[in-house]
């Protein structure tokens, strides 16, 4: 391999029958770029037009992050600047390569190990194939930085098991392998120690899913599966309040998961939780294709609103931990994110071959 190669930030490349990509921005957690999202875009409409490619294998590398998300700094620095039409070029381009992957033709595999979070659960979970290894971790925290779950999570977190994706989209909190298997983030789990003979064995034409089969394990059982009842009791209802006030009433009543949740929904952007319940009501009876159009009208108001940028500074920039967020937003207020952006969204469609 060159040394412009290796330098790449996404290594494209056909193997055997697979299109294979790796994030190559291990240093940086595999965090999505402009160029990132452009590379594998354009790989994506080169392969749906070969024969040869038969399916798709997505990988990090490195083995601390498949993708810790977007460059929220680089993000946050162009809000700051007020130049918005680049911070929205990156979220629409981003947006339609989440969909791309999710309405692929081909088989994606997903090998997923490592951190996966916000931007990377949107080239992952939307893949038609995940396969978490034991050093899996997601988390969608965008509540934490005053944003919202976006990459398609308006899609895919409502439709989890007993209300788990509401729960990781309020709290931020983490899923390990277990969890993302038993409420359906995933539905395959590999020890990382086979994924270089599980990527190798994908390039065969063999048919992905026997692949994926013969090297399948269990992995430890889900702590949070085992409380589901008290999960789905409580973020099955309607108002960050009365969430709130159900997880105190779990905790008293000896569920684990409760109090960790309830803590962490209390540092959270009041803004974002109520954006973010809203997709949960509203994603269930949207196709992806809604869904990512929903996202972009809320982000291009997020970007130009306050908690997204007090979120960053306090915990990226100035690192104090100590955010200053805006009041809960009225209904009108909150209605006013999910509003048509007019001919702007005209804008928004998905490349294809």
């Amino acid at each position: 391999m060159t040394d412009a190669a290796l330098e790449a930030e996404a290594l494209i490349e056909r193997r055997g029958g697979a299109g294979v990509i790796v994030l190559n921005r291990p240093r940086a957690l595999n965090a999505l770029t402009l160029t990132m999202v452009r590379l594998m875009a354009a790989a994506l409409d080169d392969w749906e037009r070969d024969p040869r490619v038969t399916r798709i294998i997505l990988r990090g590398a490195g083995e601390r992050a498949f993708c810790a998300g977007g460059d929220i700094r680089h993000l946050y620095e162009l809000g700051r600047a007020g130049d918005h039409v680049a911070q929205l070029t990156f979220w629409r381009e981003e947006y339609q390569l989440n969909e791309r992957i999710r309405t692929y033709p081909k088989p994606v595999v997903a090998l997923i190990d490592g951190i996966v979070m916000g931007g990377g659960a949107g080239v992952s979970i939307n893949a038609s194939h995940r396969v978490a290894g034991e050093r899996f971790v997601f988390a969608m925290p965008e509540v934490g930085i005053g944003f919202f779950p976006d990459v398609g999570g308006t899609y895919f977190l409502p439709r989890l098991a007993r209300r788990a994706g509401v729960y990781f989209a309020l709290t931020g909190l983490r899923a390990s392998p277990g969890d993302a298997l038993a409420f359906g983030l995933v539905q395959t789990f590999v020890p990382s120690a086979r994924f270089g003979d599980l990527a190798a064995a994908l390039e065969d034409d063999w048919p992905v899913d026997a692949t994926l089969a013969r090297s399948a394990a269990d992995p430890e059982p889900s702590a949070l599966m085992d409380e589901a009842d008290g999960v789905e009791a409580c973020f099955a209802l309607p108002s960050r309040a009365a969430i709130v006030d159900a997880l105190a009433d779990a905790e008293r009543r000896g569920f684990a998961f409760a109090s960790p949740a309830r803590a962490a929904m209390l540092e959270k952007s009041p803004t974002s939780q109520a954006i973010a319940l809203r997709q949960m009501a509203l994603g269930p009876s949207l196709d992806v294709h809604e869904a990512m159009r929903v996202e972009y009208r809320i982000v291009s108001r997020i970007c130009r609103g306050h908690d997204f940028y007090e979120g960053v500074r306090a915990l990226i920039v100035d690192k104090d931990n100590r955010p200053k967020w805006s009041a809960p937003p009225s209904s009108a207020e909150l209605d006013g994110y999910f509003a048509s952006i007019g001919a702007e969204e005209l804008t928004f469609q998905v490349r294809s071959a």
